[in-house]
């Protein structure tokens, strides 16, 4: 809905030459403010502005992008504020890379999502490369029940591996190829030596079951609607980003505080 207030000035210019109205309005004019002819008036003219400048929506769909991104930014940092430590530090969630890390990298991820499985490659090469890296890994099972069993398993894994064990079985699950399930999970955990009679138990259990909860209910307050989705500082961003992006992030949280020096 376009504000009268807000209207080009070129426009106000072409009203006040048409006798429709003299004076821009202190404040947005209600449909009732106006006669039908110059209702009429005012349609024609805003009808014809466009017309001719067309590039005015493009600008004003640009400029309603930018102010809802900036929106939906301050709304994901204002929720990173509120979760507080409970993002990088809660007890539903496997930490790789230097536990002891001076910056944290946390991801939400689904083990069918392609974007995440693309994202390996990128985590792997900043862990190897960065050893005072911290990375949380968080199963968000969003892509159906195929992927709810998978966090199941991967979860009940992840109470029993050591940390090395459990970033093996994630790197042989998630570089599996084409749609997991409960078998290909069951499949990688045996091969690192999982305990499977403990891990059906856990796989089933209440524990697990609250750890997933908890994780979907902090990516339900970051607005998260998709994997991969990251935390980093105070940033909160859902979708894929390349190596070269996450580790200028994580680079600038070290020389100034912030994602974006």
């Amino acid at each position: 809905m376009m504000r009268l207030a807000l209207f080009p000035a070129a426009a106000w210019r072409a009203l006040a030459v048409a006798g429709v109205v003299f004076a821009a309005p202190a404040a947005p004019l209600a449909a009732d403010a106006f006669t039908a002819q110059q209702k009429a008036g005012v349609e024609k003219i805003v009808h014809d502005y466009l017309l001719a400048n067309p590039e005015v929506i493009r600008e004003a769909i640009d400029e309603l992008k930018k102010r809802e991104e900036a929106a939906e930014l301050a709304m994901r940092e204002k929720a990173v504020n509120d979760l507080g430590d409970k993002i990088g530090n809660s007890a539903n969630q496997a930490v790789v890379g230097n536990p002891d890390g001076d910056v944290t990298l946390v991801e939400f991820f689904d083990y069918n999502c392609g974007y995440c499985k693309q994202s390996l490659a990128s985590v792997q090469k900043l862990i190897e490369g960065d050893p005072k890296l911290r990375v949380v890994l968080k199963d968000f099972p969003i892509l159906g029940p195929d992927s709810v069993e998978t966090a199941h398993v991967a979860t009940a894994a992840r109470l029993q591996l050591s940390r090395e064990k459990f970033w093996e079985f994630h790197k042989k699950l998630l570089s599996t190829r084409g749609h997991i399930g409960k078998a290909q999970a069951l499949a990688a955990a045996k091969e690192v030596g999982a305990d499977m009679d403990r891990l059906e138990k856990d796989a089933n259990s209440a524990e697990t079951q609250a750890a997933l909860k908890d994780v979907a209910t902090q990516a339900e307050q970051l607005k998260f609607d998709g994997t991969p989705s990251w935390v980093i500082g105070k940033e909160a961003v859902v979708g894929g980003l390349p190596y070269a992006q996450l580790k200028a992030k994580i680079d600038n949280l070290r020389k100034c505080g912030k994602t974006a020096c």
